[in-house]
């Protein structure tokens, strides 16, 4: 099957189809602007519209009265919500109708199942002109003579189009005789917009049929599953993504949205997963047959189970032997297209056969007995009804008709149905009945108000539903003619539907099987969120655990069995725990397949997934759990392969999950672990975990520590009389110390935070003691790290505090043991404050040489954390120290390579010793190898470009005094300067240092650099490290000092943001780059502690006027080069660099009148308020305009308030 060939038409088919229904529509005055009236000249018989054209546009008969159907229709929809969405919402709605009446008739023709057995939409002989075109009258549709006439002339003026529009509506209406809810019965407003062709190549009709291949629809080559299913999921593709990706990305999904929402096609080794091990469970523990079970390849065997276990097994086992195929009632309630029916009708079909039934027998007693599915979306029912269908034509030719049952249904609302017109109903019944009747048809329209709101989560009462159809039977108006009299029969129909659909909602079930709705409760419904909030309790934080909630207690029968697929947070995360409870108290765990990610496409396929069976009975039994979650990414392709293969199989016994505070479905955890749950004790026990601050407002209270006044910032010091106190926030995976990056505003002990009504204050008792601190979502894999005290910690990055022990924990926490535990509790990207302290500790004899061990890893880990400038802990760069004179840069290089291997190795051997005492301890040699990867080891290695270019960093930093070759740490970053820190190379004294890509002046950067590289390294070893610092760097250039030259111009500033940033926080660069544009007219660097509001005024001043001079001059010498010199090459020479210089000038001359505006403002700024704030505040003028005179500014500044 080509996947992408459907896709592609899926899609496409989308748009083409609402942009030729629109066009239609707005032919007749119905546009997204609104409903226009026909004009003035229009009688009864005759409409017309205007058009833009000479001639209006023209609608007789019928089609008036459809096109007042669609304006009711919109007008309704338009009470609910506006006129823009009701209008959005009817052209999607008519244009997925044809939609799947195109792809059912497409589907039909090539199977042959149309009753005419003549193609619609093609031709068996392959020519363009369908057959239904071409011999119309052999077709067995009913036409009257005017309606042949109409064909002949059609056909002989050659109007194709319109010929094939006549007849494929009217092949369509004839369909109702045996499709009847996929083919109204009746014309209405779907007719009126179809605009189709069957000749044109770029139309819908040509795509369809040429697009997809044939195979692809064919019933015996598993066509009718795959390609209804892929269809209806690739049709929502635009739309989910809007959803996800989109601009409605972040908000409460609408009920007209939810199908689009969670439109999720499951895969059908999934479903024959889930089917064959509920349905054939069901039906072979009762009823032994090896022929039926050897068919079943997903079909999971029960585990030996214990004798007093397998003792009450069989009692649920003589209650499935009393059931014969007629009394398995199976539902989907979430059914989309109808895959899980589809399989499950096949199931079924192997099972009356087994006992004897035909086929033809069989396939009518499954639609009238077994099969039922429910879904709010109207056009998914529409195909999973003929998808059901057309496997019910499979094994019997003449199910197709009108009196066929078929219990499937698209939920519908009671919200327009006049309650007046029931009293009119129940005439043949007695007083005390038709009384009764109408209080529970009043309580069903109730219950169904907004049901689409709701879908099959919605609670329906047992009613009378026998009494209900005798009541709606007759009508009674005793001649009056009244408003509430008008419309009777269209309502007994809603009523038949509403009893149809709640009879099914109502009554239990022996087999449940659903793939539910994915998404989360912070995007319900205002409606949807209070109403689950006040039915589902446990589960009411996500809509595919409310439904499997509801499922078991209201849907499933008595040692009934429910299978689910959803995403496999349910089995960890706090907000399930409750239900999880349940389910492992109450109901028995049969089955389990974690299929890791990646077994859907598109976004949701990034989740990691699972399908379970559940038994409605208390018989706690040994089950078997299949992983899978190692066949992901490049490896997808071999879950299904990787389902047979017994080492993927486990045994798991669900009472034990009981013994595991949280209680998750840890089906990967050993005897071993289990027992060291039960014995041991946990982390919380020794000491307080807890999440810390949460500021309400990051953006107010939180600083990436550079970019504050550092003399306002305790940096691990007393807090007492400082404003930024060191706050963790979690970061990166990184191990034993480190990604110390952030500060917050705790001034008058943190009143500001404590008073802001959206902050909390968690694990107060925690704040400023030594504590074990964790990201709470990563990537990686969960990583703990020592913070000392004087700290903060985040809501994002809780900890662990205890008065003994700490380093002992820290060893446990950063163990191999601890990453198997968690994973195996939680497998997911969130390490929640529950999931560590719910961690089995067993302390052992040899705690003082772990600590010894961790004690050397926390210390190598914080050397290598202040071997960075982003440390505030840092004292120099490691190229420099002081017996660097007089040696190369190459020298020092090596010296820091040997010194980064012994420590890379040595918290290596020491992690690795680590994992090998706690597997020991733990008894997981079987689970676990003690060997970590260097991937997994996090202090750094050398890399010669990263460490030149941090060299040149500080050298940058020296240059603007930040840091001094003559104290260690930060010499300045805000507060007084003192010119005493500096003697052997003197900073820039105006703290504006320009970048130019020729040499124009001493004092431009490079001049700079040049210098301080002398004061450090000696002026005989200069050549030397240029020449080292150029070939680590591999920019263009010719020579040493033009590859360092067009570093600086092209990549310093860029290395320099990626340096000052924080991930998912954005860039916070410290020097800041003013820059003319691409021509690299003007640049120049500030260093922004040292900004004043004279900074922007002297810098147009000084530097930028004097490089336009220079450019002037510059240019008259090359125009005096040009008209004196013979030489031809240089002459060229010359001409280029001329205009290479006169392009620069123009580009300084713009940039000056921005320039001009900022300087003339004196500009102050508060480094408090952080970089982005300041960013933007720097370019924004007196008179309130902004004026981009920054590098990069749109993705470093704050957002415009």
């Amino acid at each position: 099957m080509n996947k992408s060939a459907i896709r592609n038409f899926a899609i496409w088919a989308r748009n083409k189809l609402i942009a030729d229904i629109q066009y239609r529509a707005g032919l007749m005055g119905i546009t997204a602007d609104g409903i226009h009236p026909a004009l003035p000249q229009s009688t009864k018989e005759t409409e017309f519209y205007d058009i833009g054209t000479a001639e209006p546009y023209v609608i007789m008969g019928e089609a008036i009265k459809q096109r007042r159907s669609l304006v009711d229709v919109i007008n309704q929809k338009t009470n609910e919500t506006n006129y823009q969405t009701a209008y959005k919402y009817i052209m999607e709605s008519v244009a997925y109708t044809w939609f799947n009446r195109l792809i059912a008739i497409r589907f039909m023709e090539i199977n042959d199942y149309l009753p005419s057995h003549i193609r619609v939409l093609s031709s068996e002989s392959g020519k363009m002109e369908p057959d239904l075109v071409t011999t119309p009258f052999d077709a067995d549709l009913t036409f009257t003579d005017k309606e042949k006439q109409e064909v002949v002339c059609l056909k002989n003026e050659n109007n194709l189009d319109e010929c094939f529009r006549l007849l494929f509506i009217k092949q369509c209406n004839a369909l109702n005789e045996i499709l009847p809810a996929l083919f109204e019965k009746t014309a209405d407003y779907t007719e009126l917009l179809l605009n189709i062709s069957a000749i044109d190549k770029e139309g819908v009709v040509s795509h369809l049929v040429n697009d997809i291949a044939e195979d692809d629809f064919n019933i015996e080559k598993g066509g009718q599953v795959e390609i209804i299913g892929w269809l209806y999921q690739y049709y929502n593709t635009e739309l989910n993504e809007q959803v996800y990706d989109g601009g409605m990305s972040k908000e409460r999904i609408t009920k007209e949205l939810i199908p689009a929402a969670t439109t999720i096609y499951t895969p059908d080794w999934a479903i024959r997963y889930m089917v064959e091990n509920s349905i054939g469970h069901i039906w072979l523990d009762g009823h032994s047959n090896a022929l039926l079970k050897s068919g079943w390849n997903y079909y999971l065997e029960e585990a030996e189970q214990e004798p007093e276990v397998q003792e009450k097994l069989d009692e649920v086992h003589k209650e499935y032997a009393k059931l014969n195929p007629e009394d398995i009632h199976f539902i989907d309630p979430c059914m989309g297209s109808g895959h899980i029916l589809v399989y499950a009708f096949d199931v079924l079909m192997q099972i009356y056969e087994s006992v004897g039934y035909s086929q033809r027998d069989a396939a009518k007693s499954i639609l009238e007995n077994n099969l039922y599915g429910l879904d709010i979306d109207d056009r998914a029912y529409q195909m999973a009804y003929f998808a059901v269908m057309m496997k019910a034509r499979q094994y019997n030719r003449r199910i197709l008709s009108a009196e066929t049952i078929c219990h499937v249904y698209s939920i519908q609302e009671s919200n327009h149905i006049n309650r007046n017109q029931l009293t009119y109903f129940g005439v043949s019944l007695k007083d005390v009945e038709k009384k009764d009747a109408l209080n529970q048809m009043r309580g069903l329209l109730d219950t169904f108000k907004d049901a689409k709101e709701y879908g099959s989560i919605l609670h329906v009462a047992d009613y009378d539903w026998e009494l209900l159809r005798r009541f709606i039977e007759n009508v009674d108006v005793n001649g009056q003619m009244t408003f509430d009299t008008v419309g009777l029969e269209k309502i007994k129909e809603k009523l038949q539907m509403m009893i149809d659909i709640g009879e099914v909602m109502a009554r239990k079930y022996e087999v449940v099987v659903t793939n539910p709705p994915y998404f989360n409760s912070s995007r319900f419904s205002h409606k949807l969120s209070d109403y689950t909030s006040r039915n589902y309790v446990d589960s009411k934080s996500d809509l595919a655990m409310i439904m499997y909630d509801h499922v078991l207690s209201n849907m499933i029968t008595k040692n009934g069995l429910v299978a689910f697929i959803t995403t496999t947070s349910w089995m960890y995360l706090k907000s399930f725990e409750n239900i999880r409870e349940r389910v492992l108290r109450d109901y028995s765990i049969e089955s389990l397949v974690d299929f890791g990610t990646e077994l859907f496409d598109g976004k949701v396929g990034h989740n990691p997934i699972v399908a379970w069976i559940t038994q409605n009975s208390k018989v706690k039994k040994i089950f078997y759990a299949i992983s899978l979650n190692e066949y992901c990414y490049s490896r997808r392709k071999e879950k299904q392969r990787e389902f047979f293969n017994e080492k993927n199989k486990k045994k798991s016994f669900q009472t034990k999950y009981l013994a595991i505070s949280g209680f998750p479905i840890a089906y990967n955890l050993s005897n071993m672990i289990f027992d060291a749950y039960v014995m041991g004790t946990t982390i919380g026990t020794c000491g307080k975990a807890s999440e810390g601050v949460k500021t309400g407002n990051n953006e107010r209270f939180l600083r990436y520590w550079p970019e504050i006044n550092y003399s306002r910032m305790s940096a691990g010091k007393q807090t007492v009389s400082y404003k930024w106190i060191p706050h963790h926030k979690g970061g990166e995976y990184r191990k034993w110390y480190g990604n110390n990056e952030w500060v917050i505003n705790w001034d008058e002990d943190g009143s500001e935070i404590k008073n802001y009504a959206a902050s909390g204050l968690q694990g107060r008792d925690m704040y400023f003691l030594p504590v074990l601190s964790w990201s709470k979502i990563t990537s990686k894999g969960t990583s703990f790290r020592y913070i000392p005290e004087n700290y903060l910690f985040d809501s994002g990055s809780p900890a662990f505090h205890t008065k003994d022990n700490i380093l002992y924990y820290l060893g446990f926490l950063n163990s191999k043991v601890t990453e198997y535990l968690l994973h195996s509790k939680n497998p997911t990207l969130n390490c929640q404050v529950g999931d560590v302290k719910s961690l089995p500790i067993i302390e052992n004899h040899k705690k003082p040489k772990i600590e010894e061990i961790v004690d050397q890893c926390v210390r190598n880990a914080r050397k290598d954390w202040n071997t960075t400038e982003w440390s505030w802990d840092f004292i120099r760069h490691p190229l420099t120290d002081k017996i660097t004179m007089q040696k190369t840069i190459e020298d020092k290089y090596r010296e820091w390579e040997k010194e980064c291997n012994i420590r890379f190795n040595q918290l290596k051997l020491n992690e690795e010793e680590l994992n090998r005492i706690f597997i020991d301890i733990y008894g997981l040699q079987d689970e676990l190898t003690p060997e970590v990867e260097d991937k997994d080891i996090t202090v750094c290695k050398a890399d010669l470009q990263r460490d030149i270019k941090s060299l040149i960093s500080y050298a940058v930093g020296c240059m603007f005094g930040r840091y001094s070759l003559d104290v260690e740490g930060l010499a300045y970053a805000g507060g007084d300067w003192d010119d005493n820190k500096y003697s052997t190379f003197i900073p820039d004294k105006d703290n504006i240092i320009p970048i130019t890509d020729e040499e124009y002046f001493e004092d431009d950067i490079f001049g700079l650099f040049c210098s301080w590289l002398k004061k450090e390294y000696g002026k005989d070893t200069l050549e030397q490290n240029l020449d080292f610092i150029a070939s680590a760097l591999s920019n263009k250039g010719s020579t040493s000092r033009e590859i360092i030259r067009n570093y600086f111009v092209n990549n310093f500033f860029k290395d320099h943001c990626a340096t000052y940033s924080v991930t998912g926080s954005g860039k916070r660069p410290i020097y800041w780059l003013f820059d003319s544009g691409k021509r690299n007219g003007f640049k120049a660097l500030i260093y922004l502690h040292r900004y004043n509001a004279d900074t922007v005024g002297n810098l147009r001043v000084d530097y930028l006027h004097r490089m336009q001079r220079i450019y002037e001059s510059e240019i008259k010498r090359m125009q005096d080069m040009i008209d004196h010199s013979t030489n031809s090459r240089e002459v060229g020479t010359a001409t280029k660099r001329r205009e290479k210089l006169q392009k620069q000038l123009k580009e300084c001359r713009d940039y000056d009148e921005k320039i001009g505006h900022l300087a003339l403002s004196r500009i102050e700024l508060d480094l408090d308020d952080g970089v982005k704030a300041n960013y933007r505040k720097v370019q924004t003028a007196r008179d309130g305009r902004f004026y981009e005179v920054l590098a990069d500014s749109k993705s470093i500044m704050a957002k415009e308030k």
